[in-house]
């Protein structure tokens, strides 16, 4: 069995998301290669290796600066065909997505997307997919190679490995179709903080805040300790908080190394994209919420005393 990875950058850094990936792969299949592709991206080869790649793969060519599917499409697909790979790796993204779905059509091979975890059995690549509203799991495989996967982003936390991977530049040579889409702008999302994805602590907030301006004290909780604020599904479609900071089925998954829920009641659909979180804490004057059953620990009271004190308790601390 041999796999190939896709990388993700931004800038100068390799994505936590494709790194956990890469760290998974690597623990099923030590020979796990990755491919990195861009312009100026020789750099990140290093990145690659510290986190499991055997092999890494540098497509660096000034066509492939910007973030397009279709280049990323040639370059993977080549490689697919004079190396063999059996599996292809991705993990969710927008780009990730695209490319995925565009090598699907290309090698005309099979895609199985939101998975929550990959495992192989008889020598070939299991995927793990929530069903049946996130309560069951089933496992899903392929009826042919390559096998691509679309993995969801925080399945796994990046864990680094000792060994250096050996580096090799990938051919770049795009279809002239590829070149037929030109990026005309690219914006960034202003944040004063870490996202939900990368924060190692978050700070979530649901409808039982009670309003949105409730919001505040997370955020002042979420400063003291160096995290993020997220949110569930319900505040978000009661307009209380961004989109982008939504935790669950529908949103992001996540797994920081602090969990901590007000006023969060734990529904299934949240659960599934926070459940992999190192601690998880839980404030909820409702002492039947759903999310006590899977704390580590839980706290019955009034989230606006809580949380206030919490934060005086952290401040104190930190001096």
């Amino acid at each position: 069995m041999s796999t190939l990875v896709f990388l993700e950058h931004h800038g100068d850094a390799i994505q936590k998301g494709s790194l956990g990936l890469l760290s998974k792969a690597a623990s099923l299949d030590p020979d796990t290669s990755a491919v990195v592709i861009g312009s100026g991206v020789s750099g990140l080869a290093s990145q690659a290796a510290a986190y499991g790649a055997a092999k890494v793969f540098i497509a660096d060519d000034a066509s492939l600066e910007a973030p397009l599917p279709q280049p990323r499409v040639d370059v993977i697909a080549a490689l697919v065909q004079a190396n063999g790979f059996d599996n292809v790796l991705f993990g969710a993204s927008v780009l990730a997505s695209d490319v995925a779905g565009g090598l699907s059509a290309r090698l005309d091979a099979g895609l199985n997307w939101d998975l929550s975890d990959l495992a192989v059995e008889g020598g070939a690549l299991v995927g793990k997919r929530s069903a049946l509203g996130d309560t069951i799991v089933a496992d899903v495989g392929w009826t042919s190679t390559p096998r691509l996967a679309l993995v969801r982003s925080g399945s796994f936390e990046p864990a680094e490995r000792s060994g250096a991977g050996a580096v090799e530049s990938a051919a770049v040579s795009l279809q002239e179709f590829s070149g037929k889409a030109t990026m005309l702008d690219q914006a960034h999302e202003t944040a004063s903080g870490p996202s939900i994805e990368e924060a190692d602590i978050l700070v979530t907030g649901g409808r039982g805040l009670g309003s949105p301006e409730a919001f505040a004290k997370l955020e002042e909780l979420a400063a003291a300790l160096g995290g993020a604020v997220a949110s569930t599904r319900a505040v978000v479609d009661s307009g209380w908080y961004p989109y982008p900071t939504q935790i669950g089925q529908t949103g992001k998954t996540v797994a920081p190394k602090l969990y901590i829920g007000a006023g969060v009641s734990g529904a299934i659909q949240h659960k599934v994209g926070m459940q992999s979180s190192q601690t998880i804490v839980a404030v909820n004057k409702d002492a039947n919420a759903p999310i006590f059953d899977f704390s580590d620990f839980g706290v019955v009271g009034d989230l606006h005393e809580v949380i206030p004190a919490l934060t005086a308790l952290v401040k104190e601390r930190k001096g």
